[in-house]
C-alpha cells in the first residue's frame, strides 16, 4: 500500500491532478549554461510558490541547446535553492551509467535534501551515437539490459532485493527510500513499470504515437507493490501560455524551430521566436512537427484549461508534467504561472 511518507505518489482523482515541470535547462542563442542554471533556479523558486509538485531535469548530451547533461549536479543546485518542491530526474538514462554510480549520486542527493528527491529512469541514450560511445567507453547498449540494470540499482538501495551478496554497497544510498519512476515512449518500460508496481511517466511531449497503448499496457500489467497499490500515470506535455493567443503562438515558435532543427539533423541553442514559421519549413516538415507536437497546448489560460482537461479525460493521468521551451525568461515564467492558474494550482 502507498505510504504517504515514502515519497511515492498516491492515486488521485481527475479533479485533483498534480502539475509538475520538466526543465531542459535551455541555452539560448544569446545565453550561456551559467545563465540557464540561474534561470532554472529562478523558475523552480517561482514554481514552488505557484503550487507545482515536482521539478524534474532531463539528461541529454552533445546538445548545445541543453545545459542539464550533468543531471545530478543540476538537481542538487535546484534542491539547494528551494524548500519544499520535489526535485528529480526526468530522467537519468540508465544505460549511460553504472547503476552503482547512480545509487551513490541519488543517495547523496536524498541525504542532502531528505524526502524531496525523485529518480526517474529511462533506457534511451539521451544522445547521439558518438556521445553514447564517449559516455560508455564501449559498445552501445540497445536498452535490452535495462531490467537487469534497474534490478541492480534497486538492490543497492534495498539489499533485500538482490542476490544476498553485499560485497559492493552504495554509501550513501543503502537503506534510503528514494522513489523510482520509469519513463518511456513505448510499451517496454510501461510493461516493466506495471509488473514492478512503480509509477510510470510517458514522454508524449515529443513521442505521442504510443501514448494510449502504453498506458493501457501499464495498467493491464500493474501489480500492487510496497510502493503503489494502484497504477499512477504521469503524462508529459508541452505547454506555452500567454495573456493573448497571438503572443502564445509567437512564443511557441522557438520550440517549433528546435524540432525543425532536430528533424534536419541539426542541434543548436534555442532560437528567438519568429512571426511566422512558413518561410522556415516545408509542408512535409510542418506535418511531421505538428504530428510530433500534437500533445502540446498553446494559448490563453482558458484555452490551456480546456485542452488539459480533455487530455486528462483521454489518458486518465494522475499527474501532468509540462515543458516550455520559451526563449525569453520572463515570458517563460509568465507561461508557467498562467498554466498553474489554469489548473487551479495557485
Amino acid at each position: 500500500m502507498h505510504n504517504p511518507s515514502s515519497g511515492y505518489p498516491s492515486s488521485t482523482s481527475s479533479d485533483s491532478v498534480r502539475l509538475s515541470i520538466l526543465d531542459l535547462a535551455p541555452i539560448t542563442t544569446q545565453g550561456t549554461p551559467a545563465d540557464s542554471f540561474r534561470n532554472s533556479l529562478d523558475l523552480a523558486r517561482h514554481a514552488e510558490q505557484w503550487g507545482y509538485h515536482r521539478y524534474w531535469l532531463a539528461e541529454h548530451h552533445n546538445m548545445p541547446g541543453v545545459a542539464s547533461s550533468a543531471t545530478s549536479l543540476v538537481i542538487s543546485h535546484i534542491a539547494a535553492g528551494t524548500k519544499t518542491i520535489r526535485v528529480g530526474s526526468g530522467g537519468i538514462m540508465l544505460p549511460n551509467h553504472a547503476p552503482l554510480v547512480i545509487a551513490e549520486q541519488f543517495g547523496t542527493l536524498e541525504s542532502l535534501y531528505p524526502g524531496r528527491i525523485d529518480l526517474g529512469l529511462g533506457r534511451a541514450p539521451g544522445s547521439d551515437q558518438p556521445a553514447s560511445r564517449a559516455l560508455r567507453r564501449g559498445a552501445a547498449s540497445d536498452g535490452q539490459d535495462f531490467p537487469e540494470r534497474l534490478a541492480e540499482l534497486r538492490a543497492y538501495f534495498n539489499p533485500a532485493l538482490g542476490s544476498g551478496s553485499t560485497l559492493v554497497r552504495a554509501v550513501p544510498g543503502e537503506g534510503l527510500n528514494i522513489p523510482i519512476w520509469l519513463l518511456g515512449s513505448s510499451g517496454f518500460s510501461a510493461t516493466l513499470a506495471g509488473k514492478l508496481g512503480l509509477p510510470f511517466a510517458f514522454a508524449s511531449h515529443f513521442a505521442p504515437d504510443y501514448l494510449l497503448p502504453a498506458l493501457d499496457l501499464y495498467r493491464r500489467n500493474f501489480q500492487p507493490s510496497e510502493h503503489l497499490s494502484e497504477p499512477y500515470v504521469m503524462v508529459g506535455l508541452n505547454a506555452v501560455a500567454a495573456d493573448t493567443d497571438k503572443e502564445a503562438h509567437f512564443l511557441a515558435t522557438s520550440q517549433l524551430q528546435q524540432f525543425l532543427n532536430l528533424i534536419r539533423g541539426r542541434t543548436g541553442p534555442l532560437n528567438p521566436p519568429v512571426e511566422s514559421m512558413e518561410p522556415l519549413w516545408n509542408a512535409h516538415e510542418k506535418a511531421i512537427i505538428q504530428d510530433k507536437l500534437r500533445y502540446s497546448v498553446v494559448g490563453t489560460p482558458d484555452m490551456i484549461r480546456t485542452r488539459l482537461e480533455r487530455i486528462i479525460q483521454e489518458t486518465g493521468a494522475n499527474e501532468l508534467i509540462v515543458a516550455a521551451q520559451v526563449y525569453d525568461h520572463a515570458a517563460r515564467l509568465r507561461s508557467y504561472e498562467l498554466v498553474a492558474e489554469a489548473m487551479g494550482q495557485n
